[in-house]
């Protein structure tokens, strides 16, 4: 039950991520959902549109859940991502109390949760975080495989 709810929102997820690439941005898509299951906050990679260091999918959606809630504390949400968050976005994700994490493939280039670092395990982190990776996998590769190289043809 629980595995074909993440691939549900992970697939909501890429969603959003097909519509980062269509607009010329990294195709990341990110998702916060609520203890109910609720969408609570949905985004994309925004670099490139608003030339924004900060403009990542999981930084946005973190600030769109916190509006929507009125709370800096996510306690009892769920973001889905379809990339390996980086340092800054997991500095977020850990600041922000969130519940748990699900994302789709692992970055062996700035991934911070499990592949290059590990912040949420390290004593720099003071939440403690649940982790999922790995769901829709294939997916996720493939869509940021194929999004590089027509960007690197091009």
């Amino acid at each position: 039950m629980e595995l074909k709810r993440h691939q549900y929102w992970i697939n909501q997820a890429l969603i959003l991520a097909q519509q980062a690439g269509n607009q010329g941005e990294i195709p990341v898509g990110a998702l916060i959902i609520d203890g109910d299951d609720n969408l609570i906050a949905e985004a994309y990679n925004r670099k490139e549109r608003e030339q924004d260091c900060t403009a990542h999918a999981e930084i946005i959606a973190i600030r769109e859940a916190c509006q929507n809630l009125g709370s800096w504390r996510l306690k009892n949400c769920t973001l889905y991502v379809t990339l390996e968050p980086c340092m800054m976005c997991a500095g977020a994700i850990i600041n922000s109390r969130l519940k748990t994490l699900v994302y789709g493939i692992d970055d062996f280039k700035t991934g911070s949760i499990r592949t290059v670092m590990n912040l949420p395990d390290s004593f720099a982190s003071n939440h403690s975080l649940q982790v999922f990776a790995g769901i829709q996998e294939k997916a996720c590769r493939e869509l940021l495989h194929s999004w590089f190289e027509n960007h690197r043809l091009s």
